[in-house]
């Protein structure tokens, strides 16, 4: 597999680089930048404890001709007003993607309201990385409705110019991070890949459409993650080409690691995990000591110890989910507890390895 070039840029990344996956739980919006803030990679935050337009699918599909969603994020399309506007609408992406002036399908006020807060912080601060996220293209088209009550992916044209929005919308996000002078890293969240069957034909489409998604976002420049908070063919996924791999630890791992052969592809290319190594369900009971070494024993038992300890320190750490139904003092607890697991895993590294020890020839 041959990695793109803006994956060197993972190499700078700080060992074990803390971030957060897309949500806060906050109404003030000065509140929330300053938790985003507080991680090694400053992400853009979703507020949509203040307005469902902020869910993760009616902020991916802003825009979008016929868009209805409910108070909880749930999304339709009226399509007889979607095919009043489905030509004007479709010209206007096309015709931004090939001239490459985008800035019209950057997140609108309505669909992130901390987006241009975020994109004048990142400048002014001056930050090597910034992150964003929008919803993939699986999992918005999937779990959308026409006001039939057919899911879009069944209608092919608008099922194609979603597909198309979500790729202007995701590179108008890189290039404007990149404006303001930070490496992009965008993540896509699929959580509806948890339903993705090999034997699918459209499913396994909808894998080669995110993978050409992805290596767009590459070409612009931009690290790519891609989030799938539940369980999946996971081999599917390490083979995608993503840079980061996001899972919810507690769930996934283990299902990550018994796919060997996929797995030596992925840290071959030069590849990392995004470990939600923090649970955000409120009703979990555990301690981070013990979540940080549940993550190195089946590392070490599948990798080894030295070849462990380096995909840890080239890991990004985050909660496992998004925090926007949980409190504003779950989400600093969270928090907190993230850098908790950071540091033990730095110091376990440490002195395992030591501190000039060198990176696995496969992961270089």
């Amino acid at each position: 597999m041959t990695a793109p070039i803006s994956r060197r840029a993972l190499q700078l990344l700080p060992p074990c680089a803390t971030t957060g996956i897309g949500s806060l739980p906050h109404s003030q919006l000065e509140l929330a930048l300053q938790m985003a803030f507080q991680v090694d990679i400053p992400y853009v935050p979703q507020l949509p404890s203040s307005d469902p337009s902020e869910f993760m699918i009616p902020g991916a599909l802003d825009g979008l001709p016929g868009l209805r969603f409910d108070a909880e994020g749930l999304c339709s399309v009226d399509i007889d007003e979607w095919q009043k506007q489905r030509e004007a609408f479709g010209a206007s992406i096309e015709s931004a993607l090939s001239s490459g002036d985008l800035e019209a399908f950057q997140p609108s006020p309505r669909a992130c309201r901390a987006w241009k807060p975020f994109l004048w912080e990142v400048a002014n601060r001056k930050l090597a990385f910034a992150k964003a996220q929008i919803a993939g293209p699986a999992t918005v088209r999937w779990a959308t409705k026409t006001s039939v009550g057919t899911a879009v992916s069944n209608v092919a044209d608008l099922d194609q110019q979603i597909l198309r929005l979500l790729l202007a919308k995701s590179l108008a996000m890189a290039k404007a991070v990149r404006r303001a002078s930070a490496t992009p890293i965008i993540y896509l969240d699929e959580p509806g890949l948890y339903a993705v069957q090999r034997t699918n034909a459209q499913h396994l489409i909808a894998l080669q459409e995110i993978k050409v998604l992805m290596m767009a976002l590459q070409r612009e420049g931009a690290l790519v993650g891609l989030h799938c908070c539940g369980n999946t063919d996971w081999d599917l996924l390490l083979d995608l080409g993503v840079d980061l791999l996001s899972l919810d630890v507690r769930l996934s791992l283990d299902a990550v690691l018994e796919e060997p052969e996929a797995l030596e592809r992925f840290l071959a290319s030069g590849a990392a995990f995004s470990l939600g190594i923090i649970p955000t369900n409120v009703a979990a009971s555990f301690s981070v000591s013990e979540l940080v070494d549940s993550v190195e024993a089946s590392l070490i038992a599948t990798l080894g110890r030295s070849r462990a300890r380096d995909v840890i320190l080239h890991s990004a750490l985050t909660p496992a989910c998004g925090l926007a139904m949980r409190s504003v003092v779950v989400a600093e607890r969270t928090f907190e507890q993230l850098k908790e697991a950071q540091q033990l895993l730095k110091r376990a590294a440490e002195l395992d390895l030591g501190p000039s020890e060198p990176r696995s020839p496969a992961l270089n």
